[in-house]
């Protein structure tokens, strides 16, 4: 990428790939710029289909709030951060402003990831970020495999083996999260094809 070698640093690398690149995803994982490009259309229906589930058990209710790709603040590096395709949030999460529109990451619950082209990042290089940024719980809908994911409860900046779900099982959204809620895998995976938001 010619275009980092003439930026002063590499945050200002990736905020002009991000405003030379719209509608893909920058991050800088481990020190590294990566760039996704626009997400599919399942990719994107398993989003919405999300965000129709936590509303329908009144997640906002119980104090948290549910939303698509905002930043992680990472402490891998002075410029490190994520952003992650759907978060679960303290409802006061806006107070942990850092800077470049991303938060700290003690107001993150749960993180959730569709894998795209790049499906490696997301079940490899942050499931080791995200367990070194402490984030509770990391779900990973992991279309390449057909399975999902769970990873929870890290200790010493690693997270245990993952929980496996594989096609025609519910996942259980973790009790940090502050919901109850099961998330077919299916659905996960394939987004939702029914159109009517049933799962």
């Amino acid at each position: 990428m010619a275009v980092m070698l003439h930026e002063s640093s590499l945050a200002d690398a990736a905020d002009r790939l991000w405003e030379e690149l719209p509608g893909h995803r920058v991050e800088i994982l481990n020190g590294s710029i990566v760039v996704t490009p626009p997400p599919d259309g399942p990719h994107q229906e398993t989003l919405t289909w999300l965000i129709e589930e936590f509303a329908k058990v009144r997640a906002r209710r119980a104090g948290v709030r549910y939303v698509q790709g905002i930043g992680l603040w990472l402490p891998t590096g002075p410029d490190d951060y994520a952003v992650p395709d759907f978060s679960v949030v303290d409802a006061d999460y806006r107070d942990a402003l850092v800077e470049k529109n991303c938060y700290a990451p003690h107001v993150f619950r749960m993180v959730l990831e569709v894998t795209s082209s790049n499906w490696t990042n997301d079940t490899a290089t942050k499931v080791d970020i995200y367990a070194r940024a402490g984030i509770p719980a990391y779900l990973v809908a992991d279309r390449k495999h057909g399975e999902v994911l769970l990873y929870t409860d890290p200790a010493d900046g690693k997270y245990p083996d993952p929980q496996r779900f594989e096609r025609g099982r519910s996942v259980p959204v973790p009790a940090c999260v502050g919901v109850r809620l099961d998330l077919p895998v299916d659905t996960l995976l394939d987004g939702d094809g029914d159109g009517d938001g049933d799962g």
